[in-house]
């Protein structure tokens, strides 16, 4: 009788962890962004320039979320040591272990850059380019997606959830990290960078996703939003930025899907490379919808027991 209670309390367990999102009614608010949002880009993080104090600062901010929400360092530390950079720089990489015996074997990388330019034009004294938007933003949605994997464990695969550092330098951490995870034969199925949230788009769609036209990414994750959230953006094509985020790095190493969700259009947003690229410049609400959106969609992607996402 022991044994048959025993079974039955972790088959109850078991079924509590695998609870998915949606299922828990469970949101990120904006409050939340905000707290994440007020250290990154405050004046204290000095535009958190690759090498310089405020991004150290912005690395042991996030390596604590990590330790404290379940969320595991991948390498011997959170810290993976640039190896194309000529100061001590670092990506933060955190790792939630999938939860099937045969798809954990796979990953699933979500990612974002945290670094930015540090200094920029003086406007009435201010040369601190604080990067609010870019990408502060892309950031503190990153932090919030490991946060419910790290303590829901929902995810079949495993997954890393990526800060780049030394994006503004050239796709750095990237293409260090991608480069390093390929020499390691890391199964990769796919992966989902964030840039630039942190306004709404003056368009329908809540956001768009780089290289739109290259694979079915943007279609399986609306068939999963149950809406049209994440669509195409004819500029981002004309300006090519699929090749000019974090994303491309993967898919060079990988040629798998990697694509970036972005709300910067192009129209909605004067301040890139500039020093009123500030907190009092963002929408905190637009950013926890854009995060609640995708959550339960990368949740489900995560655990499709076939490969979804296709090359057109």
């Amino acid at each position: 009788m022991n044994k048959i209670i025993i079974a039955i309390a972790l088959l109850v367990i078991g079924c509590k962890s695998t609870t998915s999102v949606a299922e828990k009614n469970y949101k990120v608010t904006p409050e939340q962004v905000a707290i994440h949002m007020h250290f990154l880009a405050s004046n204290e993080r000095e535009g958190r320039d690759t090498g310089g104090e405020g991004i150290e600062a912005s690395a042991a901010y996030i390596e604590k979320i990590f330790s404290d929400n379940g969320v595991k360092p991948y390498f011997e530390t959170y810290r993976d040591t640039l190896s194309n950079y000529d100061q001590p720089a670092y990506n933060v990489v955190g790792w939630v272990e999938g939860n099937d015996k045969h798809l954990k074997n796979e990953f699933v990388i979500v990612g974002a850059h945290y670094d930015h330019i540090g200094q920029g034009k003086p406007v009435d004294g201010d040369s601190i380019a604080n990067g609010a938007n870019d990408n502060a933003s892309g950031t503190s949605a990153v932090i919030e997606l490991a946060k419910y994997f790290g303590n829901n464990h929902t995810n079949k695969r495993s997954m890393l959830f990526v800060l780049f550092s030394a994006e503004e330098k050239g796709l750095l951490g990237s293409k260090h990290l991608a480069k390093k995870l390929k020499e390691q034969r890391m199964p990769l199925y796919f992966m989902l960078n964030f840039e630039m949230i942190g306004v709404p788009m003056q368009r329908e769609a809540l956001t768009y996703i780089t290289g739109y036209n290259k694979t079915t990414m943007a279609s399986v994750m609306n068939a999963y939003a149950g809406q049209e959230a994440f669509g195409f953006l004819p500029k981002a094509a004309e300006y090519n930025l699929f090749k000019r985020s974090d994303n491309y790095p993967f898919y060079e190493e990988f040629k798998v899907a990697a694509q970036t969700v972005c709300t910067f259009d192009f129209e909605n947003y004067p301040y890139y490379h500039h020093v009123d690229d500030e907190i009092s410049e963002m929408d905190f609400s637009h950013m926890a919808k854009v995060i609640n959106i995708s959550l339960p969609v990368l949740e489900q992607m995560t655990n499709a027991n076939q490969h979804e996402i296709k090359f057109k």
